[in-house]
């Protein structure tokens, strides 16, 4: 192997300068955006990161933003408290009993809608299927939150008029108001505004399946069902490993299904608490209300370190059993 000299490195270096300048040049528009994505994912969200002192602190928000590093320190005083809370249980039991029941319906969802969207032969029905199930995506949950109100009221909801209407109840069901309706409320219209979305991902992975595989399981024999079991699936399983992974990493937030904040906010009530009080709202209304900012911030950074935990607990699990992962 023949070593380089020291002039030899040194020319060669800047060669390898000269020619990331001069791609860099070619790409100046494009390096531009990509720039300012990094100076704005830096600005909004490393910078904000120095907050998180304030929850091992006594702070005071009449100390600005020096007082996240001048105010008293005192450790896991804000943890200890919000443990020992008397609605500790019962907002975690809220906050996990929505989350696992979103991961447990909506993750299947996506997956069983695109494979029967790809069983559909191209055409006016299934791109319209395609567009109406993707559609709620881009609603606001205020603008779904309000919907509710209009479909589901106890008084004049379409729903309760039309179950009654039917004959199928006798008496309207309390959809909003009643705790134990909650949770299915949230699910529901959780699956409903975000299943479309998220089949985007799944069709895309099962339109990289080489057709050669389909056109070999048909001439062995295989029908329709036999071909999704044994080549759409294994075709789409790291795909859908990842999903399942950024799910859980992001569980105590929602999941794949959007965000437990805004359900739980938009469509709680004082009516319902017992069952639509989670973490976040729970943080929001203590760190604004009563200006509790240390310990709505340790509430949050618990929150977040339960995620990281989640998201690289899952990744090692599923690495270990499937050999497949997110990292």
């Amino acid at each position: 192997m023949k070593l380089l000299t020291a002039k030899e490195r040194h020319t060669k270096s800047g060669h390898s300068i000269s020619l990331v300048w001069k791609r860099f040049r070619q790409q100046k528009y494009m390096q531009l955006f990509v720039w300012l994505g990094l100076v704005s994912l830096f600005v909004f969200h490393y910078l904000p990161m120095f907050g998180i002192l304030i929850a091992f602190k006594n702070y005071k928000i009449a100390s600005g933003i020096s007082g996240i590093f001048t105010s008293e320190w005192v450790g896991l005083k804000y943890f200890k408290e919000f443990v020992n809370s008397y609605n500790f249980n019962t907002i975690v039991a809220n906050t996990l009993g929505i989350s696992f029941l979103k991961l447990i319906f909506a993750f299947p969802v996506p997956i069983l809608l695109a494979l029967m969207l790809n069983e559909l032969k191209d055409g006016l029905f299934k791109r319209a299927v395609q567009t109406a199930s993707y559609l709620p995506h881009f609603i606001s949950w205020v603008v779904v939150a309000g919907l509710a109100s209009v479909f589901l009221s106890e008084n004049s909801g379409i729903f309760n008029n039309l179950l009654m209407g039917l004959g199928l109840i006798r008496e309207p069901i309390a959809f909003l108001s009643e705790p134990g309706n909650f949770w299915g409320l949230a699910v529901g219209t959780a699956v409903w505004k975000e299943s479309g979305w998220w089949t985007i991902i799944f069709l895309a992975a099962v339109s990289g399946i080489s057709p050669a595989l389909y056109e070999a399981a048909h001439i062995d024999g295989a029908g329709r069902l036999r071909r999704i079991w044994h080549v759409t699936l294994p075709g789409i399983r790291s795909t859908a490993i990842v999903v399942l992974i950024l799910a859980i990493g992001s569980l105590l937030g929602g999941g794949l299904v959007g965000s437990n904040f805004e359900q739980a906010f938009l469509l709680g009530n004082a009516v319902n608490a017992d069952k639509s009080e989670i973490l976040q709202t729970y943080a929001f209304k203590v760190g604004l209300s009563q200006g509790r900012y240390s310990f709505a911030t340790a509430i949050d950074l618990l929150q977040a370190v339960i995620s990281v935990i989640l998201i690289f607990g899952s990744n090692w699990i599923s690495k270990k059993t499937t050999k497949s992962g997110l990292f």
